[in-house]
């Protein structure tokens, strides 16, 4: 793996403010409009008095030459434009200025979840080409990510910093469901977002309790409900073992998969085992699991853990249906390193492109991608599921930031988060939309099944969803 990326702060980022607009002096009306268009534009009940005077003089003294009333009308419409400008003023929070917006930002650039790390590099090179073309709305992002090596006291440490001392105006994609579990609390009473997190627990679709948390992808218990219902209707009769991470990511995931088979959960599934993220290989659960003779395999891991199980699996001849959660679904930090050969069959599903998949070469979101990685970072792996997952993301916020206009506050920002409807992104799968509402905190919600075939994943069956609240 590549360098550890953005782990520290990024360097400040400003550039001139535009000036403001300001009225020529030489259109004015008997020496009295001048005073107005003068007058200090802050002050616009002044303004407004001024006006009023100026017109019941004007009822009472100024002649019937029409020249001097089309030079009237125009004053006044040049000056009503001025005054509702003044009157849209520009709001900020911390972390926003006219030049800069600054987003904070956790990721695991070390310990057991590291190969998520490449996710805040590839956040930090597409904010590099946003600022590059100009910013948002003419500010430039500011974009600080730190390590917390997926354990969550340091998370907790890295959000007070990025929130107390780097005043950031969000949190932005910090990745997995313990971090993001420790900080909910803490973000939610500063009334910090906590935006688009890298995590599909259910509990982040919850804005009556939690308001300034919201997810992006997926959740693991409708994924799960996907599972189910292929699982009912191709082996009715399965005998299905699960090995799943012992934190709130992984026990998400196995109550899906209960609350999809129903009550046929308990006669279908013969084993569970969970692993700790610090056990250095998960091979004993998985002979474990075989001895069970379950035919059905549901791998709820991580990808360090998701390649060692794959390896297994093929190393010990264990013949089942393996159904792998999809934040373990990359070919680059997966399959590559647990060899295609041993993944032949594999089940998962997917919302985003694959970048390995032929049938993307001429797709117009596809070349926009490698467009950008060619230009913005070329030592990039393709093949890496959560490069495109990151470059999508970072899309969605952009597209947040740009509908909050001028009003840079918190509170503005998670209505627009909350707001976005039918929105389609390049390297989603064509039918996949992003919305959201007051009510509906899970941004994607809609997924489709795929098989590994050869050394890529192939699309089948019609894009389900199946929306879960918190």
């Amino acid at each position: 793996m590549a360098d550890a990326g953005p782990t520290g702060r990024s360097g400040p980022l400003t550039t001139d403010a535009a000036a403001p607009a300001t009225l020529s002096q030489g259109l004015f009306l008997d020496g009295q409009l001048e005073k107005v268009f003068n007058a200090d534009r802050s002050q616009k009940a002044l303004l407004i008095k001024k006006i009023d005077a100026f017109n019941q003089n004007r009822e009472i003294k100024m002649p019937a030459n029409p020249l001097r009333l089309g030079a009237f009308s125009a004053a006044l419409a040049v000056l009503a434009a001025t005054s509702s400008g003044a009157l849209a003023q520009k709001k900020y929070d911390t972390g926003a200025t006219d030049t800069e917006i600054k987003i904070g930002n956790i990721m695991p650039y070390s310990g057991p979840a590291s190969a998520y790390g490449v996710i805040g590099k590839t956040e930090q090179a597409y904010f590099n080409k946003v600022n590059a073309e100009g910013g948002i709305n003419g500010r430039k992002i500011n974009f600080i990510s730190y390590d917390d090596g997926y354990s969550p006291p340091k998370t907790v440490e890295q959000a007070r910093k990025l929130v107390e001392s780097d005043e950031v105006l969000i949190v932005f994609n910090p990745l997995g469901t313990p971090p993001n579990s420790a900080i909910q609390k803490y973000m939610n009473s500063k009334k910090v977002p906590q935006l688009f997190v890298a995590t599909g627990a259910t509990k982040w679709n919850d804005p009556k309790d939690f308001p300034w948390t919201m997810g992006w992808q997926p959740n693991y218990q409708s994924e799960s409900r996907i599972y189910a219902k292929y699982i009912l209707k191709e082996k009715p009769n399965a005998k299905i073992a699960i090995l799943y991470q012992n934190d709130d990511y992984g026990k998400d995931y196995v109550k899906g998969l209960k609350d999809g088979l129903g009550a046929k959960a308990a006669s279908m599934i013969v084993a569970e085992e969970s692993y700790e993220t610090t056990e250095p290989t998960i091979d004993s659960h998985i002979v474990k699991l075989k001895s069970t003779g379950a035919d059905v395999f549901f791998n709820v891991t991580t990808p360090k853990f998701a390649a060692q199980a794959i390896k297994k699996i093929a190393e010990i001849e264990w013949k089942q249906l393996h159904l792998l959660n999809n934040v373990s679904a990359s070919i680059g930090s997966v399959i590559q390193p647990a060899g295609p050969q041993n993944a032949q069959g594999i089940i998962s599903s997917t919302y985003l492109k694959d970048p390995t998949d032929p049938q993307w070469k001429n797709d117009a979101g596809m070349k926009a991608w490698n467009e950008f990685l060619d230009k913005y970072y070329p030592e990039a792996n393709r093949a890496d599921a959560s490069v495109m997952y990151a470059y999508t993301v970072a899309q969605g916020l952009v597209h947040v930031l740009k509908a909050c206009g001028d009003n840079l506050t918190r509170e503005n920002i998670m209505k627009q988060a909350a707001s976005i409807k039918g929105l389609e992104l390049g390297g989603l799968v064509p039918g996949i939309k992003v919305n959201t509402s007051a009510t509906n905190f899970a941004p994607i919600s809609q997924l489709q099944l795929m098989k590994f075939n050869g050394d890529k994943w192939d699309l089948f069956g019609e894009i389900i969803s199946g929306d879960v609240g918190g």
